[in-house]
């Protein structure tokens, strides 16, 4: 199956809600060998004016990731994962993310380019905190570009 080219334009409803927890930071920070003390220690995040432990830059991708699978599993995108090179990622922050957050993320395929046999897509995930008057809080936007390798690539 080849990649659809109509799926540039493209835009998928913000997953199901990521609820950001002190431990769920603190062992993305180790995984990632982060070892600023905000990610670990209350009274350091809150010494730098968070309400909670901040999050590392990259801890976006999780649920910039739980975005990307909904392009991923849709059968309509021609999209098989065991050809899936990832490309670039960047993350713009609008805010840290901090424990407590409830992230959701909407995904956009802003392009899909024809590349020999595949294709190169690149998605936005608009990534937001949903406050508890159900009004939203722009928390970071990330860019994704993958390659999807044709038959006999």
């Amino acid at each position: 199956m080849t990649i659809n080219p109509d799926l540039q334009g493209r835009s998928y409803p913000a997953a199901e809600v990521y609820d950001v927890g002190r431990e769920k930071i603190r062992e993305f920070a180790r995984a990632v060998k982060a070892t600023h003390p905000a990610h670990f220690d209350v009274e350091a995040a809150k010494a730098l004016g968070h309400s909670d432990l901040v999050a590392p830059p990259t801890f976006a991708i999780i649920v910039a990731q739980r975005a990307d699978a909904q392009l991923i599993e849709d059968p309509d995108s021609g999209i098989d994962f065991s050809r899936v090179v990832h490309a670039d990622q960047r993350f713009t922050h609008h805010r840290a993310i901090v424990a407590g957050d409830r992230l959701r993320a909407e995904l956009h395929v802003d392009g899909v380019r024809a590349m020999g046999g595949g294709a190169m897509i690149t998605t936005r995930s608009e990534i937001f905190a949903v406050r508890e008057d159900n009004q939203r809080e722009r928390v970071a936007t990330t860019t994704s570009s993958i390659l999807v390798r044709g038959e006999g690539q």
